[in-house]
């Protein structure tokens, strides 16, 4: 049984002998597989570095010759670029000299600009004298015709009879009563008949008032700047009592000037021309008085109660007034002109006579910032003209234009504008802005939002100006009429 155990222990030291030898051989062929692996590894590794010398070798080769081939260019490309500073060089220069030349040119051209603006002002004043010249030929040949003067009387020049106050003529015979009669009718015919449709603002009126076969309105402007002078020489001629040959006369003169300033032609007009015509109108008929002695060369005159200007006749003074503010350019002479119209404005008559002769065209011409003296006049006559009437639509109607709502609003930009024309302006544009089809024109010259900045800095004080302002954005409705409305100022604004 000793035997049995001890065989059995030797038994099963033999077994774990045998396994652990397995487990020894497993270790050694695992490792033997491992550095197999490795040496394989080793192999591909030092093919991998043989190849690499070689590339290597060819790599340093290739390299030596881009070397030299680099240094070549370098060297080429040096040389170039040396040659290429020599040559900018050159071109530098070069550029330089034709600089200076075209300096010289330039400097040469300048003076022959200057000698050119200097020929064509000779040129055009020579033009001007040649113009007046011949329409002073003109007058003188006219003059000549109507005068029955003996050759020893001396004429006087008409610089030498302004100077003279009170003015003085030459004495003259009145025309003829049957000729001024004749001239009266034809005046006339071509005033109401031609020239009153001629200065309308649409092509298609002026097209159905007188048929497709009319004139061009340039040989008319011409025909118009032609007879001006001529007339303007007869003026002192008319008979002095004849209201009806003066009115004719005046409205032939006036709708010629606005047919010629329509045209945009006025002043191609001698302005000496355009100022006598204004300045006869101003003094209007004179009588044949003379003072001293009768056998002078020349007759001192007085101005006759029933001149142009100073007519008893409402049509007469009005239009002469609009045709003084035309063509004269001293300001007395605008001023008593702007206070008749005003005081004639002040009857429905005058109001009549402002609509139809469309004289809103002349009083924009004063309303502009660069106006001064005359801007308060101007807007007083429109202002005047927006009391209560029956010919107040009307003239809101004729204030409805894209011409009036401009000029008020280059008007208005100015910051200077005085408070009392300010206060004037507002009454006229809260009359304009009741009319509806209008707010389509404040917006187009942006004068609502010049109304809303000076409702917005406009000083409390001024109650008045507020007021309207307010108004006028409350119709434009832009904002809502507030509780300041009810206040007694209101009232005034809508006179």
């Amino acid at each position: 049984m000793q035997i049995y155990n001890e065989l059995k222990c030797i038994r099963q030291h033999l077994q774990r002998k045998s396994v652990a030898l397995q487990e020894h051989r497993r270790r050694v062929q695992s490792r033997e597989q491992h550095l197999a692996n490795r040496e394989a590894l080793l192999f591909k590794h030092q093919d991998a570095l043989t190849k690499l010398r070689g590339v290597e070798e060819e790599v340093h080769a290739k390299f030596q010759i881009m070397k030299e081939q680099h240094a070549a260019e370098v060297s080429q490309l040096t040389n170039a670029f040396k040659e290429k500073i020599k040559e900018n060089k050159r071109l530098k220069s070069s550029f330089d000299t034709l600089k200076e030349l075209n300096d010289s040119l330039k400097k040469q051209i300048n003076d022959v600009k200057q000698q050119n603006k200097k020929l064509e002002t000779q040129a055009k004043k020579a033009q001007n004298r040649l113009e007046n010249l011949q329409r002073k030929n003109e007058l003188c040949v006219v003059q000549t015709f109507q005068d029955n003067v003996s050759t020893g009387v001396k004429e006087i020049s008409l610089e030498k009879r302004e100077k003279i106050q009170p003015a003085r003529r030459i004495s003259r015979p009145l025309l003829n009563s049957s000729f001024c009669e004749l001239f009266g009718v034809l005046l006339d015919w071509i005033s109401d008949g031609y020239l009153y449709y001629l200065t309308s603002e649409d092509e298609n009126d002026v097209q159905t008032s007188l048929g497709p076969n009319y004139l061009p309105r340039k040989s008319i402007q011409e025909k118009c700047v032609k007879i001006l002078p001529l007339i303007t020489a007869q003026i002192h001629l008319m008979p002095p009592g004849n209201t009806k040959l003066q009115l004719t006369l005046v409205k032939f003169i006036y709708w010629a000037l606005m047919h010629i300033d329509r045209e945009g032609m006025q002043k191609t007009m001698i302005t000496s021309t355009m100022r006598r015509l204004g300045e006869e109108l101003f003094r209007g008929t004179v009588t044949q008085v003379v003072q001293g002695n009768p056998s002078e060369s020349f007759a001192e005159t007085k101005p006759k109660a029933s001149a142009f200007f100073r007519s008893s006749d409402l049509n007469v003074r009005f239009l002469s007034a609009l045709s003084i503010l035309k063509t004269i350019t001293q300001v007395d002479y605008l001023a008593q002109a702007f206070d008749i119209l005003l005081n004639d404005l002040k009857t429905d008559e005058g109001k009549a006579l402002f609509l139809e002769y469309r004289a809103m065209q002349i009083i924009l011409c004063y309303l502009k910032p660069s106006s001064k003296s005359l801007l308060c006049s101007a807007v007083d006559i429109i202002l005047q003209m927006t009391m209560e009437s029956r010919y107040l639509q009307h003239f809101l109607q004729a204030c409805s234009s894209e011409t009036w709502f401009r000029t008020c609003s280059v008007l208005l930009r100015n910051s200077k504008l005085e408070m009392q024309i300010l206060e004037k302006l507002s009454i006229i544009l809260q009359k304009l802005s009741k009319i509806k089809s209008n707010k389509k024109l404040f917006e187009l010259f942006t004068i609502h939002i010049l109304i809303q900045e000076l409702h917005r800095t406009t000083d409390p004080e001024h109650t008045f100006l507020a007021i309207n302002l307010q108004s006028i954005l409350f119709n434009l409705g832009i904002t809502k009429f507030t509780a300041l409305a009810s206040s007694p100022g209101n009232s005034h604004s809508n006179q």
